[in-house]
């Protein structure tokens, strides 16, 4: 029974105390709670109009809830029911019959089954040594990164099975082992290794990791210290078309109701529950959005904060007492769970059912459980969290290896393995010092290009080197250029190495400490510590904490000194790690990524076409990625061919050494079922000879008509017809016949009686034919392209201007915008001053600053526009509009690229009619004169009054003339009116001349041999 203030309350308690007297059974007082206290009855009104999407003052919105659902105290409870003796105490009763023990802070590992007879530890080192047995005889790695005495391997394997075995880890390594083992067996691709477990052998020689770790130099302990008990925490990358795979096979291995995925909770942060107050508070989009921006986008920011350091929004909330009223409801709801999720990768599998340590979810219309604990709360009780994440690049690499080996088997070549890849590879370091990184892992941001570029990175450890480096603390520490600056030393030229036992350890980064694993290695080997007491000290340097770091600098100078280290030396690399301790990168993950950077890179270099081909075809659902990744075959100058029914197939695929044919899969509106509906009816009767022939031999119940129009918006159907305004026009007969056949085929063919001999098909082609249609202009044709492909495939609006571009803007951007200024970064140099011409691809604003993305066809430009040039050119400026742009033209080191500044914008029809001289016109074979010259002269009438004079050739049998306008018909070359003539003098009979010169080679291409005599041509008008 519960009180609430609801105006039915009594009559239900009098309903509930009647079944009480009538079955006989107790009766108990409930509060149903929704927050704290009764002041915040109005944040929770707020939020309840939050998720339902009303406002808080709407009058018809529904109301739910009352102002005494807050936590009543027991006092108030026995109060509010004080009539009816009992029903409170009975709440006590059912909270004895309740009964969970939470026990926080205990690991409670799943079992890995092992053979009877045997312990899990046994099992694990027999496991163990016959893992490095294999790896040993497979050579371990292809190159010798540096000289590692054999003997090293079964010692260091001893030491961290003994570490594992005495933590009580063993299962946790071998179910790891297991689901990865079975990934590789079922062609799920997996990661190298990620995060501190690469540091392992014990992980190397199970197959976890694919990193010899003494070959890379990386440290167990960094992963697992025997003197800080914590949980292993393996963070493994699978295919991310293959991972929800691996999970499977461990909820059908370990129980399903022993594994779950985890919830990730949504909370309301500072800027977007200002914005959802707002709204319920019936503010408007645009002042709710001004109050937004005013707080700092960073993590952490709170509204608390944003009021402390924002001096404008601390100015608003003192003076504006609707401000403040947002800010203090946002106030109160700021951090509240606003919905849940899933984590993106970790699973917990449990020893028993997962219900004995943690509640489940279940979100509607869904059948995945997850746990209600967060990744934290999980952990805290006791499960342990494996880490399933997708990896792109994973995805890749095995389609481009896969593309890759099937025409090395058409060639008779031994398989690719891209797993054994020599780290050494000449072609590949040229590719990365050429910065053409596009596609490949971790190094395609501007940022990065630009680290690469200044680095030039010739060997492994520089790759590795630049995962470290591209990080805020590097970056601004002064760390990344003296690295640079170390590297690139004339030869002879002295390093420092801090002192001459540290040359082992800093070699590798030029003397420079760049990872963890060096300030643990310094202090083993300058101060005697064990590598355990080592990565101590690495927390405690990441901590600052004032009292550790004196403790931790004593025991390091004092070891140093036992080793004859002066004192004073000792002190100052003590203070030299401390400071780039907070610099430092874990080496075991960087080294483990730089492999995939480096396969990336090495595909990129050796095979251009299957690597651009699997990048494609793993980003066809983002149609920017895929301009991006046209744009990158440009520049490695390997053909795009347009998608053809008759060739292509779901996703991008080699044509050639140096083409791809284009992915059906990538062409907007056509799905997977679809594609795989038109390659089988491809593959069982052959090229489709014609559009009919298409729809009688394809499944329409997966390929529906909208998905027919987008693929002959894209051009996937060219092939199939004269042009696409006609395929266009041919698709309902088509898919109507298509329709009927399907009917007829599964209703029977024929009548009862129909016993004899029947005719065969009409064979392709036989079925009527409409009339060929006019093609589509060319503005229209590429307008499809972009709708279906995200880009122009088969020209640029810009080549309608191709005839007038030499004399308007005589240079195209390609060719403008060549390699990098000689004369090194940061000196500066003259801007050019030039016009160019190109189609507004985008605009950005980046605080005050307005820039463009000027496109032609041949290369791309961004062009920088000041207050003043926009304000007198905003009008113009939008996108797909062609302009001119006049301005300086230079090298930009932060964009790491050509910038225009502009001086001055005009429309390229605007500039087209300025500076055309004569419009010059081809009469049409068979064209009737009167019909003719009426279309002439209503076309030409709306432009009179211009300085462009008109005139027509005639290329008679007998005779061919040149027949001009007067003066008084000299014209406006509007775009308009060249639509107008092109209808009836067609786009090739019509030219604009900027030049005499220009006149005379017009005629010799429209086929005059000599010279043209010259007539008047009067018009009526």
């Amino acid at each position: 029974m519960q009180r609430l203030g609801r105006a039915d309350d009594e009559a239900l308690v009098e309903g509930a105390l009647a079944l009480v007297r009538e079955l006989g059974l107790p009766a108990v007082a409930t509060n149903d709670v929704r927050f704290l206290r009764p002041a915040d009855f109005e944040a929770h009104e707020a939020r309840v109009c939050i998720h339902d999407g009303t406002l808080l003052a709407a009058p018809d919105r529904p109301r739910r809830y009352t102002e005494q659902q807050y936590l009543k105290s027991p006092a108030e409870m026995a109060a509010l029911f004080a009539d009816l003796p009992g029903v409170v105490e009975q709440s006590v009763e059912i909270a004895k019959r309740c009964s969970l023990e939470l026990r926080l802070g205990k690991s409670f590992l799943p079992e890995y089954p092992v053979p009877a007879g045997t312990t899990t530890a046994a099992y694990l080192r027999a496991a163990a040594e016959r893992g490095l047995a294999a790896r040993r005889a497979a050579g371990g790695g292809v190159t010798e990164l540096r000289q590692v005495d054999p003997a090293d391997y079964p010692a260091r394997l001893e030491r961290e099975l003994d570490v594992i075995c005495r933590m009580g880890f063993e299962g946790y390594f071998l179910i790891v082992a297991d689901f990865i083992g079975w990934a590789r067996a079922h062609g799920v691709p997996v990661g190298p290794g990620r995060g501190s477990g690469a540091g392992s052998l014990v992980a190397w020689v199970l197959g976890i990791t694919d990193l010899d770790p003494l070959q890379h130099d990386l440290l167990f302990e960094r992963f697992l210290n025997p003197e800080r008990v914590s949980m292993p925490d393996f963070d493994v990358d699978f295919c991310t078309e293959g991972r929800d795979r691996v999970i499977e096979y461990v909820a059908q291995k370990y129980g399903r109701d022993r594994v779950s995925q985890i919830i990730t909770y949504g909370t309301m942060a500072a800027k977007a529950v200002v914005r959802d107050v707002g709204r319920v508070l019936g503010q408007s989009y645009g002042w709710c959005d001004r109050i937004a921006k005013l707080i700092p986008f960073e993590l952490e920011m709170t509204l608390d904060k944003a009021l402390e350091r924002e001096e404008e929004l601390k100015q608003l909330y003192a003076s504006d007492g609707e401000v403040r009223e947002l800010i203090d409801l946002a106030r109160s709801l700021e951090g509240l769970t606003r919905n849940a999720g899933i984590h993106a990768g970790g699973v917990v599998i449990a020893p028993s059912v997962l219900t004995d340590f943690a509640p489940l979810f279940v979100e509607d219309g869904s059948s995945s459980v997850v746990t209600q604990f967060d990744k934290d709360d999980v952990e805290a009780a006791g499960l342990v969290k494996f880490d399933f994440l997708g990896l792109r690049t994973l995805t890749v690499i095995a389609l481009a290896e896969q593309i890759v080996n099937a025409e090395r088997a058409r060639s008779g070549e031994p398989p690719l393995d891209v797993a054994r890849l020599p780290l050494d590879d000449a072609r590949t370091f040229q590719l990365l010092k050429s910065v053409r990184t596009t596609g490949i892992f971790q190094l395609e941001s501007r940022g990065m290009k630009d680290l690469i570029r200044r680095l030039q990175p010739d060997c492994f450890e520089d790759i590795v080197a630049l995962v470290a480096l591209f990080r805020p603390g590097p970056l601004q520490s002064g760390m990344v250029d003296d690295f640079i600056d170390r590297k690139h030393a004339p030869r002879g030229q002295h390093i420092d190495y801090l002192h001459p036992a540290l040359e082992p350890v800093l070699k590798p980064t030029y003397g420079v400490i760049l990872y963890q694993e060096q300030v643990m290695q310094i202090a083993q080997v300058l101060a005697g510590y064990t590598l355990g007491g080592a990565d101590l000290l690495r927390r405690a340097m990441g901590k600052k904490k004032a009292e550790e770091m004196a403790e931790q600098r004593s025991v390091f100078v004092s070891g140093a000194t036992q080793r004859g280290v002066p004192e004073r030396q000792a002190t100052h690399i003590f203070d030299l790690m401390e400071k780039f301790a907070g610099y430092g990168f874990n080496k075991s993950h960087s080294a483990a990524y730089a492999v995939l950077t480096y396969q990336t890179a090495w595909l990129k270099a050796h095979y251009p076409a299957a690597f651009l081909a699997a990048v494609l075809s793993c980003d066809m659902d983002k149609t920017d990625k895929v301009v991006v990744g046209i744009d990158d075959c440009r520049e490695m100058r390997i053909a795009v061919l347009p998608p053809d029914v008759n060739d292509s197939g779901y996703r991008f695929a080699v044509a050639d050494e140096r083409s791809i044919r284009y992915g059906l899969g990538a062409v907007k509106g056509v799905g997977e079922a679809a594609v795989a509906a038109i390659v089988e009816a491809r593959e069982a009767q052959g090229p489709f000879a014609d559009l009919h022939d298409l729809c009688a031999r394809i499944d329409l119940g997966r390929v529906n008509k909208r998905c027919l129009e987008a693929l002959v918006k894209a051009g996937a159907f060219d092939a199939l017809g004269p042009n696409r305004a006609t395929l266009m026009a041919t698709l309902p007969v088509a898919v109507q016949g298509g329709e009927q056949r399907t009917r007829a085929a599964s209703h029977g063919q024929g009548s009862l009686f129909d016993v004899g001999p029947q005719p065969a098909a009409p064979p392709a082609g036989a079925a009527p034919r409409a009339p060929a249609e006019p093609d589509w202009p060319a503005a229209v044709r590429l307008a499809y392209e972009r709708e279906t492909l995200g880009y122009f495939l088969s020209g640029h609006p810009i080549d309608e201007y191709g005839h007038d571009l030499p004399y308007l803007a005589p240079g195209r951007i390609g060719e403008l915008t060549g390699a990098r200024p000689a004369g090194g970064e940061g000196k500066w140099t003259p801007p050019r001053n030039l016009t160019v011409a190109g189609l507004v691809l985008d605009i950005r604003k980046r605080g005050n600053r307005t820039s463009l993305v000027l496109d032609d066809g041949s290369g791309r430009l961004e062009v920088s526009l000041f207050d003043e040039v926009l304000a007198q050119h905003r009008e113009l400026i939008s996108k797909d509009a062609i302009l001119l742009v006049e301005g300086g033209l230079r090298w930009d080191d932060f964009i790491e690229g050509w910038r225009l500044s502009a001086k001055r914008l005009v429309p390229i029809d605007a500039a087209r009619e300025e500076k055309a001289r004569r419009l010059l016109l081809r009469w049409p074979a068979g064209a009737e004169e009167g019909a003719l010259l009426a279309a002439l002269e209503a076309a030409l009438k709306p432009v009179r009054g211009g300085r462009c004079s008109v005139a027509v050739y005639y290329p008679g049998q007998a005779a061919h003339a040149l027949l001009e306008l007067g003066a008084d018909w000299c014209v406006r070359p509007t775009r308009a009116a060249l639509e107008g003539l092109a209808r009836h003098f067609g786009a090739e009979g019509m030219r604009l001349v900027y030049h005499p010169r220009d006149q005379q080679q017009c005629l010799s291409a429209w086929g005059a041999l000599g010279p043209v005599a010259t007539l008047p041509l009067k018009m009526t008008g």
